[in-house]
């Protein structure tokens, strides 16, 4: 195991080994926590709300509650970025669509076989 830094901060790299993982404190090509960490479940309804707080004024489509594993999460949003013709991402279990695209996800992920409810005002 690698030894910590000074304080409480985990080494995360080091010249022999390369990137450490903060977690496990082995190198990230044999951490061992890696893909083990899973979401809490959710009550089986995905969720759709519409953000713009803290992005400077611009507006983000953020999908949570997505009962699926990261692999599939990624595809997913591959697809539902595709269907808005816009750019996204995956972050913390969630997907977030550049723009406002709340009715189209909702219909999109209503058609996939989603329970979908809309969130915020």
């Amino acid at each position: 195991m690698a030894k910590e830094t000074k304080g409480d901060a985990p080494l995360v790299w080091s010249s022999e080994l390369g990137r450490i993982c903060p977690d496990c404190g082995r190198p990230v090509a044999g951490c061992t926590c890696r893909g083990q960490k899973s979401r809490p479940a959710g009550d089986g309804i995905v969720r759709v709300r519409r953000e713009s707080k803290g992005r400077g004024g611009k507006t983000v489509t953020v999908v949570s509650g997505i009962p699926l594993d990261e692999g599939a999460l990624k595809v997913l949003a591959g697809e539902l970025k595709r269907r808005c013709g816009s750019g996204g991402t995956v972050k913390d279990g969630e997907v977030e669509i550049q723009g406002d695209h709340s009715e189209l996800l909702v219909a999109e992920l209503t058609r996939s076989g989603f329970r979908v409810k809309r969130s915020g005002g």
